[in-house]
This record gives C-alpha cells, sequence and structure tokens, in this order.
C-alpha cells in the first residue's frame, strides 16, 4: 500500500513504488489491494481532488515493476496518466527500513510476496489475530482463503471487513469476486455495483459487474456497465472484447466489429480478440474477412485451440474451400477426447446447418456434412 500522504503535502515522494504491489497471487485471485491500477487510481483521485496542487514522484526498478504492474507498460487504467523516464540508478545505500512501517503491514506484504498459498493464508491469520479491528488485514485473510478455495472462511472474512467499514470500496469488490466463485451473479452483481458507487473512477469494478449482468442476462445493463469501465481504461483491451462480445449478442455487429478491431490492434497477443473478430464477420456473411481473422488467432495461439479450429473449419466451408474445411476438421479433432470431440463436432454441425439455411446452394456442403456426421455417430 502507498503510505499515508499528509494533505499539506506540494509534493508526494514514493521510493520503490512497486514494493506496493507485491505479485505472489495468481491474476485470478490476486487480492485488489495489490494491484498496481486500483491503487495508483486511489493515489490521483486524491491528488485530483486536490486540484492538481499535488504532485506525485515515483521512483522504481524497471524490471521490478514490470514483474508486479506490467499494467503500467500497456499504459492501462490510471497509468495512461503516467510518464515513465529512464534516470541512472542511485548508488546510495537503500537498504534502510522506512519509518513508521507498522507489524502489520511487513505481514501482508510478506503474505502477499510468496508464491506458496498456504504460508500466505498462515499470516493473514497471524495478523488478523493480532489486529482483530482492522479491515484491510480481514480483507487479506479473505483473499487468501478464497485462493485455497475455503468459501465460507472467505466470506466470514471479507464480512467482518465490511462490518469494521462499509464504505471502503476494496471489501465490496472482493465481496463481488467471492459471489463470483459461489456462482451467484445477482450478488456478485450487487457487491460490484457497489464498490463502483464508492469509487466512481474503479474501472475494473464496473468490469466485473458488465461480467455479472451478461451472465444474467440483463446485456443493456452490462453493455453500460463495460463502457463506464472504458472511461478510466482505454486501452483495456479485455473491456473492449466484452463491449464487442455483447453488442454481437445485442446484433449491433457493426458496434462489435469496430470494438474487436481495436482489440486486435491495442492487443494482437490476445488470440480470442481475433477469434471474436472472425465469429462478428462470419455473422455479417463476410466469409474471406473471417477466414483472415480465425487464422490469425489460430497462428497466434499456442494451444490451437480445438473449438476455434473447427469455427475456422466452417469459415473455410463457406468461403468456397471445402477441402481445407475437411483437412481442418480433421486436424482439430483427430487427438481430442470422446466428449470433447462430440462437443466439437456438435457446435460445428448446428453452424453448419444454420450457413445453410442462408446459404443453401453451398459448394461442398454435403461432404462436409457427411463427414460431421458419420463422425458424431462414432463418438454417441
Amino acid at each position: 500500500m502507498l503510505a499515508h500522504v499528509p494533505a499539506t503535502a506540494d509534493l508526494v515522494h514514493v521510493r520503490d513504488i512497486h514494493d506496493a504491489f507485491p505479485a505472489g497471487q495468481r491474476g485470478a485471485t490476486r487480492l485488489v489491494l495489490t494491484q498496481s491500477s486500483y491503487q495508483l487510481q486511489r493515489c490521483l483521485d486524491w491528488l485530483d481532488a486536490r486540484g492538481g496542487a499535488v504532485h506525485l514522484v515515483a521512483e522504481t526498478d524497471r524490471e521490478a515493476l514490470r514483474r508486479t504492474a506490467p499494467e503500467a507498460f500497456a499504459a492501462r487504467g490510471p497509468w495512461a496518466r503516467v510518464t515513465l523516464i529512464e534516470v541512472e540508478p542511485e548508488r546510495a545505500d537503500r537498504s534502510e527500513r522506512s519509518e513508521g512501517v507498522a507489524d502489520r503491514d511487513d505481514w501482508l506484504v510478506a503474505a502477499f510476496r510468496t508464491v506458496d498459498p498456504e504460508e500466505r493464508l498462515t499470516l493473514c491469520r497471524r495478523a488478523a489475530e493480532r489486529y482483530p479491528a482492522d479491515a484491510a488485514v480481514h480483507l487479506a485473510l479473505g483473499s487468501a482463503c478464497m485462493e485455497v478455495q475455503d468459501l465460507d472462511a472467505a466470506q466470514q472474512a471479507i464480512e467482518r471487513a465490511l462490518a469494521i467499514d462499509a464504505g471502503w470500496e476494496a471489501s465490496h469488490y472482493e465481496y463481488g469476486k467471492l459471489w463470483l466463485r459461489r456462482d451467484d451473479m445477482a450478488r456478485a452483481s450487487r457487491a460490484f455495483a457497489e464498490a463502483g458507487r464508492l469509487m466512481p473512477s474503479f474501472s475494473a469494478a464496473f468490469s466485473n459487474l458488465g461480467a455479472a449482468l451478461g451472465e444474467l442476462d440483463r446485456r443493456d445493463e452490462a453493455l453500460q456497465a463495460f463502457q463506464y469501465a472504458l472511461e478510466y481504461d482505454p486501452n483495456g483491451y479485455t473491456i473492449l472484447n466484452n463491449i464487442g462480445v455483447v453488442t454481437r449478442e445485442l446484433g449491433r455487429l457493426a458496434e462489435s466489429e469496430a470494438a474487436f478491431r481495436k482489440v486486435v490492434a491495442l492487443a494482437p497477443e490476445f488470440v480470442f480478440g481475433h477469434y471474436n473478430l472472425g465469429h462478428t464477420l462470419f455473422l455479417q456473411g463476410r466469409y474471406q474477412a473471417a477466414l483472415s481473422a480465425y487464422l490469425e488467432g489460430q497462428r497466434r495461439d499456442p494451444e490451437r485451440n480445438p473449438r476455434q479450429a473447427c469455427r475456422l473449419a466452417i469459415v473455410r466451408l463457406a468461403a468456397g474451400d471445402p477441402e481445407g474445411a475437411l483437412r481442418d476438421l480433421h486436424r482439430c479433432t483427430s487427438n481430442l477426447p470422446t466428449e470433447a470431440r462430440r462437443d466439437v463436432l456438435a457446435e460445428a454441425q448446428e453452424i453448419l446447418w444454420a450457413l445453410l439455411t442462408d446459404r443453401p446452394a453451398l459448394e461442398g456442403w454435403r461432404r462436409v456434412a457427411d463427414v460431421v456426421k458419420g463422425e458424431l455417430e462414432k463418438v454417441r
């Protein structure tokens, strides 16, 4: 966490800012208090509230920051407002311990630096025993419990944090993550909405709210949440990807295409941006363009996702290459386990029949359809 800043300061100087973002947890479970986009946004909100009269200067080691806050180098969220300047490293001894650092902070930083979930849980439990009235400690404990799938203990810890400070957006955010794990999208959406209400610049709260609302088939509300999240993270390619998916589901294919084109421009290594662009183009009947997008996704995809490869096969057929479609079908299904093979082939058959509804005279369709049907009969 960033140190407390006195309200009278004209200049805030933070040393080794990467230490504020310990990154021992996996990405899917990482405690929001350790995430740079949240912490930096809170700091910028504080600065903005003072009308720009206060300036922040922070020092860091580039490689350490790359490990703990890779979003800094992609200008994600509040990092878009940050200028990174390369300077000569300082040679002074910086091993001294900062004044005023409490044992609580030492324990929590150590807990979230370790990559061992059990060690993290032990350290968080010790901190909770020593500081029973500290919301941050209980929130950290809740995150550690979620990581080891002890959801009952996680709920108890997070609710304790909420009881101590109901007005802290971080607790509501972690509460939303808990309900996502419990597959209760209604409660998750309420928690993320409250986190966003308490901190309107909290992009991740609105992004998660959009995802939960999407699962509840509340697509218009989900789109609104994603669009709001994008205001505070304009380079957020995952947010744009979600916008593309929702607008496609709403039948707004031009908007969907525009979103996915931004995704692949911002993050060409994000293979599902290419696959999603291909799917939207396919629904528009632009089969050659869809084929190019799917091929780019497969080229960049180290796993050669079989479901997407199967969709690529149908796109090849639609683009007039039934022989290529058969080759792709064989390649992507021949080594799959039985159940996965059945699922992929069933989807291919469903897409094929939908395609034939619009293009009943499609050349070569019967050969492909017969192969799909025959392979499905083998695994049923």
